[in-house]
């Protein structure tokens, strides 16, 4: 069957063992989409929430970075791995001694705005390269540090060497680097065993596991009917529900669609914050509140940045 234009966002239980790019390559599959793309990898060790652009959904992925998440972690108490996770080589090992103990002080400790050194083998890019890349070939690099707010940090259970929290995050924080901060923090070293992310914000608390659409398609297959799969897809916009919006009267809506910058006169349409230079920020239509795209705060000029298509 021929691919097609069909856009939304639909929010994927992924599961373990599976990367967010083959995770992509099926929902894709299964919808018979022309363009997709997820945002928020999860490594293939994580489940959880991957929500998965379609069409041209997948312009605007990259702004549910923006939004803070919500996961579930489990630690390994006592030992060290070259990738902060259990794919990793164990490194080195310590006596838990009596770390478990002193874990509600060390959660205290990493609650509110910390700064963290993101893992060597992950996606941050340095000098152009990801961190992963110089790992793999032994490669030493300086890795930027990053400030990052852990607004909530809760024990959920522990044994005589492994624990669980519920994390509330900011954007750009890394879980195996605050488990095994907390491991260097009590003295004896931690590795993440599992790992689950239940929400981002801005999302219905909801999801769905890639069997289980899998069997909703094959169910419809010989109709060739999308309709119940479409049903569940989320609007495009829903991307952007992080940034502070602008509405634009249809003189301007028109225009911007097509690529043209505005302003100043759009100034009092602002909704949310003051302007400031650099600030990135969703548009609709003041006629009938259709999303329009994302724009930039350049010089006090809305500059279009990602667009939806014209309806003309």
């Amino acid at each position: 069957m021929a691919r097609r234009d069909i856009d939304g966002i639909f929010l994927l239980d992924k599961p373990e063992g599976l990367s967010s790019s083959q995770a992509l390559v099926r929902v894709r599959g299964i919808y018979k989409a022309n363009k997709g793309g997820h945002t928020g990898a999860l490594d293939p060790l994580a489940s959880g929430l991957l929500p998965i652009c379609l069409g041209q959904a997948a312009k605007f992925s990259s702004f549910f970075l923006e939004g803070d998440k919500r996961y579930i972690a489990s630690g390994k108490l006592g030992e060290i791995t070259a990738t902060a996770d259990r794919e990793g080589e164990v490194i080195l090992r310590r006596p838990v001694g009596a770390a478990v103990a002193r874990l509600p002080e060390a959660i205290a400790h990493f609650t509110g705005t910390i700064t963290q050194i993101p893992p060597i083998y992950s996606a941050v890019k340095v000098a152009g390269r990801p961190l992963y890349a110089y790992a793999r070939k032994g490669q030493s690099v300086e890795i930027p540090k990053r400030e990052v707010t852990i607004y909530e940090l809760k024990l959920l259970e522990c044994t005589e060497d492994t624990f669980k929290v519920e994390v509330h995050c900011s954007k750009g924080t890394y879980i195996r680097t605050l488990i095994a901060d907390i491991g260097e923090y009590l003295g004896c070293g931690a590795y993440v065993t599992a790992l689950r992310r239940t929400a981002v914000a801005g999302l219905p608390e909801r999801m769905m596991p890639l069997a289980h659409l899998q069997k909703l398609a094959d169910s419809r297959a010989d109709q060739q009917d999308f309709s119940a799969l479409d049903r569940l897809l989320l609007p495009v916009d829903l991307a952007v529900g992080a940034l502070p919006g602008i509405t634009l009267p249809e003189y301007q809506a028109e225009p911007f669609t097509h690529g043209v910058r505005q302003g100043p006169d759009f100034k009092d349409a602002l909704l949310s914050q003051p302007l400031t230079e650099g600030l990135i920020v969703q548009v609709r239509s003041q006629t009938d509140g259709r999303f329009l795209g994302v724009g930039e705060i350049r010089q006090g000029i809305l500059v279009p940045k990602r667009l939806m298509a014209p309806l003309n």
